[in-house]
This record gives structure tokens, sequence and C-alpha cells, in this order.
């Protein structure tokens, strides 16, 4: 496919962040997560971390952030703002990482976007969420309580999605069409 405008170029990033948003969405669902003891495992963490390394900043944390947003406002909103600045951060540092550290070596930073982007995500659930749901409930005590008590499954979607979406990224070789739908060479 050849891009002949700047425009051209814009309106695809737009489509692909549509289409990794609207994914984000679908996976924010509890009929794509895997049941655990206290809730659930989400799937988006696979494509937050997946289009976090193939897009920008701006649109990776449209994708990542807006999407696990609107993914909480439809299935639990509760939650919606805490996903809006948990996976919109986590989202813009993957993608900061992945395209402006070790350029040379874009598989190892995207490995440490990743790898910074998982502890942004279970740093932030643990304590940022207990804080918004004690302004509901009244008792950050018993909000932080549940947070730790799902600790270890939140480290296990964030590695999880760290790690599948790198396998997806580059072993499966996704950043390949992305290169190629965009012209774009390391």
């Amino acid at each position: 496919m050849q891009l002949k405008s700047r425009r051209d170029r814009v309106l695809l990033r737009l489509v692909v962040t549509a289409m990794f948003m609207a994914i984000n969405i679908l996976l924010s669902m509890s009929t794509f997560s895997i049941p655990v003891p206290g809730g659930h495992l989400y799937l988006n963490d696979i494509v937050i971390s997946l289009s976090s390394i193939l897009l920008g900043p701006v649109y990776a944390f449209v994708a990542g952030g807006v999407g696990a947003f609107l993914g909480d406002l439809f299935f639990y909103p509760k939650a919606m703002f805490v996903s809006l600045i948990v996976r919109g951060l986590q989202a813009v540092v993957i993608s900061v990482v992945s395209h402006y550290v070790l350029k040379k070596h874009p598989i190892v930073a995207s490995g440490i976007g990743v790898t910074l982007g998982a502890i942004i995500n279970v740093v932030g659930y643990t304590f940022l969420k207990p804080w918004f749901y004690s302004f509901v409930t009244g008792s950050f005590e018993a909000a932080f309580a549940d947070a730790v008590i799902k600790l270890p499954w939140q480290i296990l979607m964030a590695v999880g999605g760290a790690v599948i979406g790198m396998i997806i990224c580059w072993p499966c070789g996704i950043h390949k069409l992305y290169d190629k739908m965009f012209e774009r060479k390391y």
C-alpha cells in the first residue's frame, strides 16, 4: 500500500488506533475474561501492550487509556477514571520507550517499555483504585485490603499481557505488517 500524503498516513493511524481501541473495549467484557478468586483476569492488557509498542504516544493513549475508560464505562463504571489514568500512563510509557529509547534495538526497547508499563499497571491499580473507591465506600482500608488480595492476579494479568503482547508483536510478525503499512524502516 502506498500512502501518498500525510493526510493518508494520519487517517490510517486513526483507523488502526480505533481498531485497537475497539479490541480493548471488547476484551474489557467479562465474557472474554478468565474468572479467578475475587474477580477476573482481563485480556485487554495484551492489546494495550501491543498497540503501545506499535503506535506513537498520543495514539497509544487513545487506544490504551481511552479504550480502557470506555470499556469500564460500559461494563464496570466504578473503575473508569482509574483505568483512564493508569492505562493511559501505561500506554504512553510503553510507546515512548519503544519509539525513543534504544532505537537500534527495538525489541529490547519494547521489552523495557512493557516491563515499565506492567509496573505502572500493578502499582496504579493497587494504590489508585482504593483511593478512588474510598470516596464511594468511605473506607480506604477496606478498598486497599481488597486490592492487596487481588495483587497476585493483577501481577499475573500485567505480566501476561506484556509477554503475550511482545510475542504477538515481534515473533509473530505484527510489527512487520505495521511497518510495511506505514513504509517504516529501522
